[in-house]
């Protein structure tokens, strides 16, 4: 059977090594210059491919239509995703949090074993290859469209073209035009795992990281989401891990009237902090407080918390009411910060896409067009961060290569 993959990323490349390896001939269309461009970035270019844990976990970790993944999972699963690339030659280890990743940090090592293995197979890359569109008669694909030509010996095709996040990587969404035009329903697209956004000016603490740190997200002052670890600052908002957990649970949210806190102080309780802030002023009685603050926080937080706090910046230590500690102390524990939207630039994945009620579990095929599948970030699916994303891509990838009929 002649098997057409659109895209050349993670799930694509996995969907046309196992539609080969099922003893089709299968061509890639990649519109990039080369293969696995995006991949070559995840996991800030050491590539987290998957999350060494229970398909139960992977599940619970997905944020929207887990469910919807058990099949795939339990027939490819972490277990098998490692054996796979070990196989392949590429040697592996797991971190904090389950994580997997090559032993050499360089995600390129799995993209070359990849493409090794695409060679082996005799797939056939074709690069800088966009798919304008494909046509469609009946309930079958007959012809696939780029701008180099028409394919009209079109057996089967897997969509596997990525979300809309890193537009610099090719992921800009062509592919839910290509389901949308068959009549498929696409869930609007939105950036996950992601910086979110202030409308404070934080610029002057850009570059700014905290670890320990209990972050949450408000709206109208009931707690939606919160996570305990490490977050920055960057120049419009805040990223880092704890930043990308909570961008991946309210990125479908309505944004108005929402507020990301930190508790800069998660260890100690509003008595105990007041206690230390009291020993701390009554040691520098004399000094100004923003020479002071030195020992409770970095310098770059000081003008904000005592912004937040209502207290002068020059305001000498004895001198501070009881009633301005203790809104200090609040602010310490609830530094407040109003969210503008989330980045959707550098967003690490796509929330949404084609719609799961119409895609069978069992093998990724259309339930609208006979021989057409979907793998990957093109599906409404996504996860949280530490490789279950990337589980997700090629265990879908998997799927629907490894089931054409």
């Amino acid at each position: 059977m002649k098997v057409y993959v659109i895209g050349g990323g993670a799930a694509g490349m996995m969907s046309a090594i196992f539609a080969s390896r099922a003893g089709h001939d299968v061509t890639i269309l990649e519109r990039n210059e080369k293969t696995g461009k995006k991949l070559f970035i995840t996991g800030k270019g050491r590539c987290n491919l998957t999350n060494a844990s229970s398909v139960q976990n992977i599940i619970e970790h997905t944020v929207r239509n887990g469910k919807f993944l058990f099949g795939a999972l339990r027939n490819f699963d972490s277990e098998k995703c490692m054996e796979f690339f070990e196989e392949l030659g590429v040697p592996l280890k797991v971190e904090r949090g389950n994580r997997v990743f090559p032993v050499s940090d360089k995600s390129s090592d799995i993209i070359s074993a990849l493409n090794r293995e695409l060679k082996r197979l005799n797939v056939a890359v074709k690069l800088n290859e966009r798919v304008i569109s494909v046509q469609q008669e009946g309930n079958k694909i007959t012809a696939i469209s780029t701008e180099k030509g028409i394919y009209s010996d079109v057996d089967y095709v897997i969509i596997a073209t990525g979300g809309t996040t890193y537009p610099t990587t090719g992921s800009t969404g062509d592919g839910y035009r290509f389901a949308s035009d068959i009549g498929h329903t696409i869930v609007d697209p939105i950036p996950s795992l992601c910086d979110i956004l202030l409308k404070e000016k934080v610029s002057e603490m850009q570059g700014l990281s905290l670890k320990n740190v209990q972050c949450r997200v408000e709206k109208k002052g009931k707690n939606i989401c919160s996570e305990f670890g490490e977050m920055l600052f960057t120049d419009k908002g805040v990223g880092g891990p704890c930043v990308l957990t909570l961008s991946a649970i309210i990125c479908k949210e309505n944004l108005s009237d929402t507020t990301f806190v930190i508790d800069l102080k998660p260890a100690l309780d509003t008595e105990t902090l007041d206690k230390r802030i009291v020993r701390e002023f009554e040691q520098n009685r004399n000094k100004a407080i923003k020479n002071v603050m030195f020992s409770l926080m970095p310098k770059s937080l000081i003008a904000t918390v005592l912004m937040q706090s209502e207290i002068g910046f020059d305001r000498i230590c004895n001198g501070v009411t009881k009633e301005e500690r203790q809104r200090l102390v609040q602010v310490i524990k609830n530094l407040t910060f109003h969210i503008g939207g989330c980045e959707k630039e550098r967003a690490v994945i796509t929330a949404g896409g084609v719609k799961t009620d119409e895609i069978s579990p069992k093998n990724m095929r259309s339930k609208l067009c006979e021989n057409l599948a979907f793998a990957g970030e093109i599906i409404d699916v996504d996860a949280m961060t530490g490789g279950y994303n990337l589980q997700i891509a090629f265990a879908t990838g998997y799927a629907a290569g490894n089931n054409i009929e």
